[in-house]
């Protein structure tokens, strides 16, 4: 595949997104998940589990645990903000800041220039479920044995994509999931808490490019770790983008 400079551009920005997000998530779990040893810190085991997944270097991971378990260190805050694009489309955002001013002004001024509005927390509680979402390679795994022994760890569905497996769990069985994988010496590609909408929200192709504008938009701002919504993404919209 060949790509043009725009791409590399985009690409290394998502890379360096990525990066980052992955220093937030290690500083957060080393803080608030009980130390910088991730055999007693599920929180930061997973953390450095998904920083492996966006090859984040070695040498940069050990330097980002040290580094968070110094009492000098940045102090983060996480923050969760909810509102509407246009068309009604739900956004639910998950934060991480070490400034809580510049990162609402930043969102709510987003959603304004996108005809969006900001709404207060809870608004939307009743649209999105949230779940644990693992990732796992399926790597020969017996489909039906390992579906029944991750149902007894929790999970409440279990899909089969190309070459992984979804697990997906209730919010109160993540961490049981997370034993149940260890107990079965399994590693998870990827493992993490999604807010995944109860249903979607098909709108005309010219209205969903232009959610999706906000959405990047969003997904560009460094305090924003993950945004969520409940946008249907229809097959027409897929060859557009």
């Amino acid at each position: 595949m060949v790509y043009n400079k725009t791409e590399k551009s985009s690409n290394r920005r998502k890379a360096i997104k990525s990066f980052f997000q992955s220093f937030k998530e290690i500083t957060i779990a080393v803080k608030e998940g009980g130390g910088s040893d991730p055999d007693g810190n599920p929180r930061l085991r997973m953390a450095i589990n998904n920083a492996k997944g966006v090859n984040l270097p070695k040498e940069n991971l050990e330097r980002a645990i040290k580094k968070a378990g110094d009492k000098d260190s940045a102090s983060l805050a996480e923050l969760t903000y909810e509102g509407y694009a246009p068309n009604g489309i739900a956004v639910f955002l998950e934060c991480t800041t070490d400034n809580i001013n510049r990162t609402v002004s930043n969102v709510r001024a987003l959603f304004t220039k996108h005809g969006g509005t900001l709404g207060t927390n809870g608004s939307l509680e009743f649209i999105f479920d949230r779940k644990g979402v693992f990732t796992i390679p399926a790597n020969g795994l017996d489909e039906d044995e390992f579906t029944l022994e991750v149902i007894d760890g929790g999970a409440d569905d279990v899909v089969k994509e190309d070459d992984v497996f979804m697990v997906y769990t209730p919010f109160d069985d993540f961490g049981n999931m997370q034993k149940k994988l260890d107990d079965m010496n399994i590693q998870a590609e990827n493992a993490e808490l999604q807010r995944i909408p109860n249903t979607t929200k098909p709108i005309a192709l010219d209205q969903s490019k232009k959610v999706l504008r906000l959405i990047e938009q969003f997904e560009e701002d460094d305090d924003v770790q993950n945004v969520f919504h409940n946008l249907e993404i229809t097959d027409e919209l897929l060859q557009e983008i």
